[in-house]
């Protein structure tokens, strides 16, 4: 970055710092006391602090030889972190609702793409990660599909019903959320998912694996993960022109596009969500 912007021409430059990111996932447990792994006095408790207080320093260094008074500098994240508790086994438990059939049983933990499927007694199958991505076996739509068209909006219903009912590995409330794709974005493009499911308030992920022996899971099938993405990110502006200093609340991600373009004088892209922060 540093480079870049002493050597070449520029008007708006951006750059991603990818570091926090993978440090929240990797030692979470090790900082947050809030964290079922939590081990009090352990030697890393301070290193995720250490890491961003040096972060703040090279991004110091960077504002204090290459911003002026005519420069606006924003720093964003799309999205936080919290305590990831464990997984749910989606798949694992389409099966014991009677959504999921298999021909074979899994020999330990197997991936749902290496398990053969009985679609002729499928309804309904899961994907894993930070939210959960449900597809419908549909007739006149998937090759084998089981569900009436005329169904599909019952059906659809009915397993956000269940989800949305689910409890932990304690008996308490997951507190789950199933959304319809359509009801959040307004295209769907690609193979969108029917129902799209957020576990625990993100404390849980979605694990699409078979074989774990139960519907929770504290091993991640995809390797060692100890946070989750959270709803809330960052977003901080210095220098912005015509703003107090202060606090603003109700600010989204879509209003990062529409705040830079507004800087330039320019108008949001048609289409765009989001108003600039210049005009909240």
């Amino acid at each position: 970055a540093d480079y870049l912007l002493t050597n070449k021409p520029w008007d708006f430059f951006m750059m991603v710092e990818m570091g926090p990111d993978r440090l929240n996932h990797g030692i979470w447990s090790f900082i947050d006391p809030g964290h079922p792994r939590y081990k009090p006095d352990n030697p890393y408790k301070e290193s995720l602090r250490e890491y961003y207080r040096y972060l703040d320093g090279k991004i110091g260094d960077l504002l204090a030889k290459h911003s002026d008074d005519d420069t606006t500098v924003l720093v964003v994240s799309d999205h936080g972190a919290k305590a990831m508790v464990g997984g749910i086994c989606f798949n694992e438990w389409l099966r014991q609702e009677g959504y999921l059939s298999f021909s074979n049983e899994p020999s330990g933990i197997t991936p749902i793409n290496k398990m053969e499927i009985d679609w002729s007694k499928t309804k309904a199958w899961g994907d894993g990660g930070y939210y959960g991505r449900l597809f419908l076996n549909v007739e006149g739509r998937e090759p084998n599909g089981t569900i009436p068209q005329a169904d599909y909006e019952k059906v659809r219903d009915e397993i956000i019903e269940k989800v949305e009912a689910m409890v932990d590995h304690e008996g308490k409330p997951l507190r789950n959320k199933a959304h319809k794709p359509e009801e959040l974005y307004t295209t769907q493009n690609g193979v969108a998912p029917d129902l799209i499911l957020i576990f625990g308030e993100l404390r849980w992920r979605s694990v699409g694996s078979l074989g774990h022996g139960s519907i929770y899971t504290f091993e991640n099938d995809t390797g060692p993960d100890e946070a989750n993405h959270a709803e809330r990110g960052i977003f901080i502006m210095d220098n912005a022109p015509g703003q107090a200093t202060g606090h603003k609340d109700d600010l989204h991600l879509w209003d990062v596009h529409s705040t830079i373009l507004d800087l330039f004088g320019l108008d949001p892209a048609p289409g765009a969500l989001g108003t600039s922060v210049l005009r909240k």
